[in-house]
């Protein structure tokens, strides 16, 4: 089972995928869009951690 992780309902908005039980990768959205404490939903970290777990939106479960 491959899950997406999201937190952007508080500061620190976050991104990460989940494959049978295992952390593949997790990234902050302020390390992207170099935006201190942002409270954006994090497109860029959720395309990032994809492209390095080597995975597609159809992929998720």
């Amino acid at each position: 089972m491959i899950i997406l992780g999201l937190n952007y309902y508080f500061h620190d908005s976050t991104a990460c995928i989940v494959k049978d039980g295992k952390l593949i990768a997790a990234i902050e959205e302020e390390r992207l869009n170099r935006d201190k404490h942002t409270q954006a939903f994090p497109v860029m970290a959720i395309d990032r951690c994809l492209k390095l777990a080597d995975l597609s939106y159809e992929d998720i479960d």
